[in-house]
Formats: structure tokens, sequence, C-alpha cells
């Protein structure tokens, strides 16, 4: 499944605000933290805590979440099938870079060591 340029537009437009909860939410429920949630987000964006709250407090949008982060190098490494859309054909680089977040978010809910969430080996 290929997204379409409306659904990169509606990710783009998403507030990262709007979905944060319900990432801590589905972390906690399944008996993770969201220290360990900020952990894998500031892995992949390289916002720590301050700044996370400071971006959700503003209600950026995804496309403004993502032009200030300093993406790891490593996200490339974030591969897989999350909401139907295989992240490594993914065209549009910040739906890409939305999909990365998503999955990391599910693998850490799924349990996943955090060694192998952060792609250190």
């Amino acid at each position: 499944m290929k997204p379409t340029p409306e659904h990169n537009e509606r990710i783009a437009k998403m507030s990262f605000a709007s979905v944060y909860p319900h990432y801590v939410t589905k972390v906690e429920k399944k008996g993770r933290t969201k220290e360990e949630l900020h952990q894998v987000i500031e892995w992949l964006t390289g916002f720590n805590k301050q700044k996370l709250q400071e971006l959700i407090e503003e209600k950026v949008t995804f496309e403004a979440f993502f032009a200030q982060a300093k993406l790891n190098p490593n996200a490339p490494l974030i591969t897989g099938v999350i909401c139907g859309y295989r992240i490594e054909e993914i065209d549009n680089l910040l739906t890409r870079q939305a999909r990365y977040l998503d999955k990391l978010v599910d693998e850490l809910a799924r349990g996943r060591k955090m060694e192998k969430i952060l792609r250190a080996g």
C-alpha cells in the first residue's frame, strides 16, 4: 500500500500534541513508561524532555516537528510494516519519518528490548 498525496498532507498538518497522548496511553497500557517513550522520541529526533514539552504546548504540526528534528542517522534501519505501509517504501520523507516514530512506539509497547528499539545492534 502506498500513501496517497492526501494521506501525506493529513500527516503533515496533524498536530503532534494531538497524537502524543495516544503514544503515552499505548505504551503505559503495555507496562512501559513515559520516560521510555521520551527516550525513544529523543533517540529519533534529538528532542529532550523540555524541548518535547515546548513542541507539545506550541501544538506544532508533524511537518514543523520533523523540520526541527535532528533525525538519528540510524533511523533508516527502522523497517517493516506499520499501519499497513512498508516504511522503507514510503516515498514522502515526512510520512516516512512519522511512520518511523509510530514503529518505535509500537515496538516499545510490544515489549521489545530498548537496545533493539534504538537500533544499537
